[in-house]
């Protein structure tokens, strides 16, 4: 017999694109066996201005206390590395789980370390999408084996505009006129300094040899209309290869349509973890 369990009830921290796309997803019954109780973001008219897109109309908080005191059972950071690294364990530490969509702020092995210290004290858990790549499972499968792993990113100037990167690196987006490197080092470096566009360098570098030994480059393309993530893994296994070209999302180019319908089936699983077969 099949049992259906109370829905979950979730908040959502960031309301830009992708927190924009979660909430109406859960809002209009796209993501089953799930009701959305609350937003957050700190600029208070982004909070209110989803809340009057969504018709529940669930209440929106720019001060997280508040926000915290609401009845949640997952909580998504879709807000930034900056929020993933504020608020993620305090949500744990609340007993409330955690869905982590800056994934690049778990590069830091400290913060990485808390969190899943918190997860293990309040028996809470976290999730971390897959983002825009594939290939995840075959990487954490053969992760004993790996020898290398490197993630090459392909975007355009303007989808790579604004990243801290270039507050003191030579090069100037608006003189790049043909496909050129931009980058190339570890993907502990590279989540710093692209925080917003190489997220899935530490979903790959979590799933397989580490941030530190996980290599990245960021090629610059005018011609580019689309977001590719190409990954290399050798090994003793053998080699692969997989090569995904993302559609920009339509509210912002930095992200990959992909990352956003990644992180609503993310939540759909979550959510249907609660549906279960009972005698």
């Amino acid at each position: 017999m099949l049992v259906h369990m109370p829905a979950r009830r979730v908040g959502i921290i960031g309301c830009g694109t992708i927190g924009s796309q979660l909430a109406i997803a859960v809002d209009t019954g796209a993501v089953r066996n799930a009701s959305l109780a609350s937003l957050f973001d700190v600029v208070q008219n982004s909070a209110q201005a989803l809340k009057q897109k969504l018709r529940t109309s669930p209440p929106a908080f720019s001060d997280f206390d508040d926000f915290m005191k609401t009845d949640c059972d997952i909580i998504v950071e879709a807000a930034s590395q900056e929020a993933a690294k504020k608020f993620a364990a305090k949500v744990l530490r609340a007993g409330k789980d955690v869905m982590v969509m800056s994934v690049g702020a778990l590069a830091d092995k400290a913060l990485l370390a808390e969190v899943l210290k918190e997860a293990e004290k309040s028996g809470r858990r976290l999730y971390v999408p897959t983002g825009a790549i594939a290939g995840i499972d075959a990487i954490r499968a053969v992760r004993h084996l790996l020898d290398s792993v490197t993630l090459t990113t392909t975007k355009s100037p303007k989808a790579l505009a604004g990243a801290p990167f270039f507050e003191t690196s030579k090069v100037k987006l608006d003189e790049v006129k043909e496909r050129t490197t931009i980058y190339e080092g570890t993907a502990a470096d590279a989540v710093r300094a692209f925080p917003a566009n190489v997220n899935v360098a530490a979903v790959l570098s979590l799933a397989g040899i580490g941030v530190d030994r996980t290599m990245v480059r960021i090629i610059a393309d005018p011609a580019f209309t689309t977001n590719q993530h190409e990954i290399t893994a050798k090994g003793s296994f053998g080699e692969f290869r997989f090569t995904v070209n993302n559609v920009p999302s339509p509210g912002n180019p930095k992200t990959s349509y992909l990352a956003v319908l990644s992180a609503i089936e993310c939540l759909r699983s979550v959510c249907d973890d609660g549906m279960r077969i009972g005698s």
